[in-house]
């Protein structure tokens, strides 16, 4: 047994490092986290679009406190990153495109929570379903089963200031395209009315 046991020894030992090697490239993959919410989990109250911002949206009960985000492992050749939150089951059949925005330098890894409820120097504006450039939460209507909020973050190989504020989201997609596509990543976070956990 003890001969057996020696002779297993050395090919535990080879699939322990092919695990470790795999382990390695997964962490090499380019990844969206938040802080904020877990993905294809509810998201918080807070990160819902406000009153303030929506006086005459009723379903709007939150902060528009944009959530927190952190990327790793951006291809190689990335200059610029493009961040965009879209409904897919809001206003059917076209969505609801919550927050574009473009011009990331491939120096940023990522948007302090609040950061961008509001336009700021780490990224361009686009111009959403709402008309801002900055983020605007979910107003879910109520009654309804979760809708499932999209955050794709795309790498690119524009430079940060090539594409002007203002753009769309296909105004966007059009320009950058897949030729200028080197990778992309996401989160889904899911939000309701009346929100619950």
């Amino acid at each position: 047994m003890r001969k057996n046991h020696r002779a297993l020894t050395p090919a535990l030992a080879a699939l322990c490092l092919a695990f470790a090697a795999g382990g390695s490239k997964a962490a090499d993959i380019f990844t969206l986290k938040s802080a904020t919410f877990e993905d294809g989990k509810i998201m918080p109250k807070r990160i819902a679009n406000s009153k303030a911002n929506q006086p005459n949206n009723p379903n709007c009960v939150g902060d528009n406190v944009s959530p927190q985000f952190s990327w790793s492992n951006p291809p190689d050749g990335t200059k610029s990153f493009v961040m965009m939150m879209f409904d897919p089951e809001g206003r059917a059949p076209s969505g609801v495109s919550h927050w574009v925005a473009y011009g990331i330098p491939a120096s940023v890894s990522g948007f302090a929570e609040a950061e961008t409820s509001k336009l700021a120097n780490s990224y361009v504006g686009g111009k959403s379903t709402m008309g801002v450039g900055f983020y605007s939460g979910p107003c879910t209507p109520p009654n309804t089963t979760p809708h499932h909020y999209t955050f794709i973050l795309t790498a690119t190989d524009l430079e940060p200031n090539e594409l002007p504020p203002g753009l769309t989201r296909d105004e966007v997609i059009a320009k950058f395209g897949s030729s200028h596509t080197k990778g992309s990543t996401g989160m889904v976070g899911l939000f309701v009315n009346p929100w619950h956990e």
